[in-house]
């Protein structure tokens, strides 16, 4: 068993931390603030490869690997939790469903602008009603003279309303299945289409430069081919998109935490209170080592779970493993991290203000930590 990065693995780490150091975190503050969407850092990742990471060359991808694209997520997040998660979506969830499942002429139209980050992609599903319930889909899609007549609403999606947002992949009900159960499709819905609205950003306690926000779809009509797979496969193959995007988050997770820790350390190193720097009492160093032993234990999870999506092996037990292990942790260092910069952890001007409020969908977003427990729970046999 080998620990070590290989050399390819190493050089994209430690290109992607330069790249979020140099050019995220320079910026950062001022896009949390103006809570703007950067969309020339987007448009510089994808210049360097980074929008289409884990998918082939031949179809406009980096040619890299799961454990590469964990490797990228993880770094922009220690800088930056906007930046990580318009990457982490784009690719999980709006370019993986047709890299999956896409027919030839799909993955011909979509997946060069995708992979090059000339568009941004989208995953529609969570709805008012159907959250972590997502099989209470109730958006509608029926089929009528060749053309899908969509109807319904989707909440909290990411990526669908910025500038270069390209499309958006949602579910929808497409009739019964021959038990009387709701036949579940998946759908592709280019921006622009008439009846397809993006509703206004919301508001959120953090991830203040992503796009976040409501979907409306009004008598939306797309072609009888944009159905995205065979009819009816649309919950399996939702589930499957969600264990991939799990190793993201949980990539997400463990950035946070290491950034949580440099910024704890450098504080520490830095301030000094009763004749000496703080980074000298056992009751930081303590908390220092705490964070530092348990995110290493997650790190070495959230890699596992990419490997063995590489492999080819059954991953959605490690992968959920490890986004609840890394979530938690995310919310716990970053809050430990604040406790280190006492009073200037409440002050927005320090970045661990930033991280702190960052970290807490990290225990929501891509299935609710309870969601991870149940999926867990029923892998090992429950």
């Amino acid at each position: 068993m080998n620990f070590d990065l290989s050399d390819e693995h190493r050089l994209l780490r430690d290109s992607v931390r330069e790249f979020a150091e140099g050019e995220v975190a320079p910026i950062a503050e001022e896009i949390d603030h103006n809570k703007r969407f950067p969309t020339e850092i987007i448009e510089k990742m994808g210049k360097l490869g980074w929008m289409g990471i884990p998918f082939p060359e031949e179809v406009g991808g980096g040619g890299g690997d799961s454990l590469a694209y964990a490797l990228a997520v993880e770094e922009l997040t220690r800088i930056d939790s906007s930046v990580a998660i318009t990457l982490c979506a784009h690719t999980s969830l709006g370019t993986q469903p047709i890299y999956l499942f896409g027919s030839d002429e799909q993955k011909a139209e979509w997946l060069p602008k995708l992979c090059s980050g000339e568009l941004l992609g989208a995953f529609g599903l969570t709805e008012p009603e159907a959250g972590s319930d997502a099989g209470n889909t109730q958006t509608r899609a029926d089929l009528d003279g060749g053309n899908w007549n969509i109807n319904g609403a989707k909440q909290f999606i990411t990526n669908a309303g910025t500038d270069i947002s390209g499309l958006v992949s949602i579910t929808a009900v497409t009739g019964t299945d021959e038990r009387g159960r709701k036949e579940i499709s998946n759908l592709l819905v280019p921006n622009g289409t008439p009846g397809y609205e993006q509703g206004k950003q919301y508001g959120k306690i953090g991830w203040h430069a992503s796009d976040t926000r409501p979907l409306t779809f009004t008598d939306c009509k797309v072609p009888e081919e944009n159905l995205l797979g065979p009819r009816g496969d649309g919950f399996k193959q939702f589930l499957k998109i969600l264990d991939i995007g799990r190793i993201g988050v949980a990539a997400m997770g463990v950035g946070l935490a290491q950034g949580a820790l440099d910024l704890a350390i450098a504080y520490a190193n830095e301030r000094v209170a009763f004749g000496q720097k703080i980074g000298k009492f056992q009751a930081i160093q303590a908390k220092i080592a705490n964070i530092s032993s348990e995110l290493e234990g997650a790190r070495l999870l959230t890699y596992k779970a990419a490997l063995e999506k590489d492999a080819g092996l059954d991953f959605s037990l490690t992968a959920a493993q490890a986004k609840l292990k890394t979530g938690r942790l995310a919310v716990w260092a970053a809050e430990e991290a604040v406790q280190i910069h006492g009073g200037y952890g409440w002050i927005d001007e320090y970045a661990i203000s930033r991280l702190y409020r960052d970290a807490k969908i990290l225990t929501i977003g891509e299935g609710t930590d309870e969601v991870q427990q149940m999926v867990i729970a029923r892998k090992l046999g429950c």
